[in-house]
């Protein structure tokens, strides 16, 4: 028996590399790798297996498994239950790796092996992704069952249309979120091989401009900000360093802001002429003050999980932004997708569970929670970052590291208190 199951423990290792290493790629076969490296979890034999004690790495884990299942007693008054059934089948992965925090990983798990295949996918991803590009972008009958618009072509830059066709691939958002992360992997995997480092990172944030995704650049500022702040020695100057490469990193990334194309499209207005605005310009105010029109609809517990797509269209309609619910826009928030289905109680608790992760993660791994729950934060006020697989399974990745990194914190001064004794 025991044969066996390590020969599942590494098939289950292998799978979850896989989707370590699909992180930046589509997401169909991303969601297959991930169900079958869950199953094969459990196949492990992890119910069978005596519980660890339970410490303070769990508390996440349990959390946002309690933020799942209050999600779950949304159904009873939801008003469409497939769309709740439907919510609940995609985030299936908060509730099932719940145990992860009583029963462990599997001694196959390595932190740095998992780091260098997240690295080198993103380095792979850009320049496969760009040559993608290029040859749909003179072959697009290739791809016929991909919708391209036929103005696309007429645009004077590459930069528009590489910025626009590139979600029908791999959400922008999102490739530079795994991106960014394959930086703060970077970082911990080469810190000492700046030789090493520089390229790797420069291929990797090359992603960000080359996607046009405006809310990604201002995370990668804030990101690596924070990852120098990480590097800089441990002395009383330390912080004033730090002051000036905060400064500096504000000021390379509100010029990046500036001079990019897309933010020739962007004019900011007052949130209260949210109706005033077109179609085609600062969309996601449109969305967030459509949605904000009648907050006392959901406040109290919210409308159920998965209902917030039907409400935005009715408030669409109210708008008279029948463009926006021919698109079926979501509400491009994850915090109001939450406050609207669930309600207040249910965003607290799921603003708890972020706060947990870094406040529950130990030593190096608080370093990582830090970076990790910064990248999410961030990207979670400009889109709804589970409303797609992947980012799912980013989170999972995310925790799972960190959890590794705090284990291993954990095994070392439990050795060293032997040691002494």
């Amino acid at each position: 028996m025991n044969k066996y199951r390590d020969i599942i423990g590494r098939v289950n290792y292998t799978l979850f590399l896989v989707v370590v290493a699909l992180l930046p790629f589509p997401q169909l076969v991303l969601r297959y790798a991930c169900v079958l490296w869950i199953i094969t979890w459990f196949l492990e034999g992890r119910w069978l297996n005596k519980p660890n004690r339970l410490s303070k790495r769990s508390i996440p884990f349990l959390l946002f498994g309690a933020w799942y299942v209050w999600k779950a007693v949304s159904g009873l008054w939801s008003a469409d239950l497939n769309a709740w059934s439907w919510q609940m089948e995609r985030y299936m992965t908060f509730a099932l790796l719940v145990p992860v925090s009583i029963w462990g990983l599997n001694e196959h798990y390595k932190t740095r092996q998992i780091g260098k295949v997240l690295v080198f996918s993103c380095v792979a991803a850009v320049p496969l992704y760009l040559c993608w590009m290029i040859c749909l972008y003179h072959h697009p009958e290739w791809l016929s069952y991909i919708p391209l618009e036929e103005e696309w072509k007429d645009q004077p830059t590459w930069w528009s249309y590489l910025s626009e066709n590139i979600s029908h691939f791999k959400h922008r958002l999102f490739l530079c979120s795994v991106e960014l992360a394959g930086v703060v992997s970077a970082f911990y995997l080469y810190r000492k091989q700046l030789k090493v480092l520089l390229p790797t990172a420069a291929i990797m944030l090359s992603a960000i401009p080359l996607t046009g995704s405006r809310q990604s650049i201002i995370t990668a500022v804030v990101l690596l900000s924070i990852l120098v702040l990480f590097a800089l020695p441990k002395a009383s100057h330390r912080w004033l360093y730090g002051i000036g490469v905060v400064a500096i990193g504000v000021l390379l990334g509100i010029g990046l802001l500036k001079y990019h194309p897309r933010m020739q499209q962007f004019e900011l207005r007052d949130i209260t002429e949210m109706r005033q605005m077109s179609y085609d310009h600062d969309i996601r105010f449109n969305i967030w003050g459509a949605a904000l029109q009648h907050p006392e609809d959901y406040l109290a517990y919210g409308l159920g999980a998965g209902q917030s797509k039907h409400y935005m269209a009715e408030r669409y309609a109210d708008a008279q932004f029948d463009h926006y619910a021919y698109k079926q826009y979501h509400s491009h928030n994850q915090y109001l997708e939450e406050l609207m289905e669930i309600g207040i109680g249910g965003l607290l608790l799921f603003l708890l569970a972020w706060l947990s992760i870094p406040l529950c993660a130990q030593k190096k791994g608080r370093q990582t929670a830090i970076l990790f729950t910064t990248l999410f934060v961030l990207n979670m006020f400009t889109d709804c970052m589970f409303g797609r697989f992947c980012g799912i399974a980013l989170w999972a990745v995310g925790l799972i590291v960190i959890f590794l990194q705090s284990d291993a914190e954990r095994d070392e001064q439990t050795a060293g208190n032997t040691e002494t004794h």
